[in-house]
């Protein structure tokens, strides 16, 4: 089992938005970023834990628990010119992006909001993408320490 960090601004689709969902889960589209696409589609598994997180906020932070819920499979709103996330030189015989569904598992008892977790960048999430400098990524690798601190910040 993995672990991974979904950055979601609220507005555009909260941790409410995929309880919702409930065990239907939800297609994570619309990832366009080469590194992100590869953990996509080269190393999350179903059943690998995410940390569920509202990014552009007044308290950016996680804010629940998740699942990857399905195999890798290609974004079709790349292909689709209606849709906000296509991609006029991906195609469908060689797709160029990729996607997972995730699930709903809870939400946190509280945010864990970032500044909080960047208190802890010279300790036990010292080697975490987020809270380093620059970092944009909406789809990171979590270690399973960074997992269970995490949690227990709860």
């Amino acid at each position: 089992m993995a672990y991974w960090l979904f950055k979601s601004e609220p507005d555009a689709f909260s941790i409410d938005d995929l309880a919702a969902r409930a065990a239907a889960g939800e297609p994570w589209d619309g990832v366009r970023n080469y590194q992100a696409r590869n953990m996509l589609r080269d190393q999350m598994r179903s059943g690998d834990g995410v940390l569920f997180y509202h990014s552009n906020c007044q308290v950016p932070g996680v804010v629940g628990l998740a699942e990857v819920s399905s195999a890798a499979y290609p974004d079709a709103t790349a292909f689709d010119p209606q849709a906000h996330y296509f991609d006029a030189k991906s195609d469908p015989e060689n797709p160029r992006w990729y996607l997972v569904e995730i699930r709903y598992l809870r939400h946190l008892t509280r945010t864990i909001a970032l500044s909080e977790l960047k208190d802890h960048a010279d300790g036990p999430l010292a080697d975490m993408p987020l809270v380093r400098r620059g970092n944009r990524l909406s789809v990171m690798p979590v270690t399973a320490q960074q997992w269970s601190f995490i949690l227990g910040l709860e």
